[in-house]
């Protein structure tokens, strides 16, 4: 029989999950209960509404038109109470209870250590996650992080992206036995001397100085690929071969970034940008300090790293202002 009591918003959790998977298995596992328990809250749910929502004798299990009514509503219900914890935190003053940040690898390296410090500041609890630009932009999705740096700009609704920073892609080759390289006829020679040591194709960086190469004619031999940064950096340094980078890039290979000449060739003309990604209407503010965080440590201490190692460098980082229309 129906009634009239407020949706148990944990059933729903439990509903969604089940009705994503096609399967009470799987939505257990992902919410970490049993089966029976999941079997349980759906039946909550349906008793409560006085109807089906789940055709159980499908296999796999299909949405009742009452199921899929919602199932439709009820994420936008379950989005609406997720957005309830950051609008409290929003409207408090002082401590944040958490944040959940993720930020893209190269980012991490250089930025990172700086930028937790100063969160640790304002947050009672911090979770930290690094990696590539996908796997952060997916668990943004999931609701898994509440702000995100990466390395470009996500298509996802409601979602805002804040350009950090830009910086132009160089060349690197190890110091001995590499002739310069300034401009695409240099490029060239020196892609006949040396192999290529490339970022890993499957990463947004290493299809971005692959399009770049591209657009110069250029399409070296594929013989080594690479994962980070750091290991980039180091081979080059130990005469492997010459590669493409970025600053950032360049400063997450630490000692090496001094053991590799720098060259830049004006033709390439390529460039990534760093965006910082949050929800709109949740943890504006936050957000923004964070930007605001993150422009003074790369004003401050990276433009000078950079410097240190070549005085070209910090010519190659356009830092971005904050934009509240992103």
């Amino acid at each position: 029989m129906q009634d009239n009591r407020p949706i148990d918003m944990q059933a729903l959790r439990v509903f969604l999950a089940t009705a994503q998977d096609c399967n009470m298995s799987k939505a257990g596992e992902r919410l970490g209960i049993s089966q029976s328990a999941v079997s349980q809250s759906v039946r909550t749910l349906e008793e409560s509404f006085g109807t089906p929502l789940l055709n159980r004798s499908a296999r796999p299990l299909t949405l009742t038109p009452a199921g899929m009514a919602l199932f439709n509503r009820g994420q936008m219900l379950m989005n609406e109470a997720l957005n309830l914890r950051g609008a409290v935190i929003e409207a408090s003053q002082g401590i944040k209870p958490s944040l959940r940040i993720g930020i893209v690898d190269s980012c991490a390296a250089t930025c990172g250590t700086q930028l937790v410090h100063q969160l640790l500041r304002n947050t009672a609890q911090l979770s930290l996650r690094t990696g590539l630009t996908p796997a952060l932009g997916e668990a943004l999705a999931r609701r898994e992080l509440d702000l995100v740096i990466t390395t470009r700009s996500l298509d996802l609704e409601g979602l805002a992206n804040h350009a950090l920073m830009s910086e132009r892609f160089f060349i690197i080759s190890p110091r001995q036995g590499a002739p310069v390289c300034n401009s695409t006829e240099d490029l060239m020679a020196l892609s006949r001397t040396l192999p290529i040591v490339r970022f890993n194709q499957q990463s947004h960086l290493g299809a971005q100085a692959e399009r770049a190469l591209r657009r110069l004619g250029l399409s070296p031999a594929r013989r080594l690929e690479v994962d980070t940064a750091d290991t980039l950096t180091a081979m080059v340094a130990g005469g492997v071969g010459w590669s493409v980078t970025t600053p950032l890039c360049l400063l997450q290979g630490g000692r090496s970034a001094t053991a590799v000449r720098h060259d830049l060739v004006p033709e390439l003309h390529a460039e990534r940008t760093l965006y910082l990604h949050a929800r709109k209407g949740e943890y504006d503010s936050l957000a923004q300090e964070t930007f605001e965080m993150v422009r003074i440590i790369l004003q401050d201490h990276v433009s000078r790293e950079l410097a240190a190692i070549n005085d070209a460098l910090p010519g190659l980082i356009t830092i971005h202002p904050w934009k509240d229309n992103a």
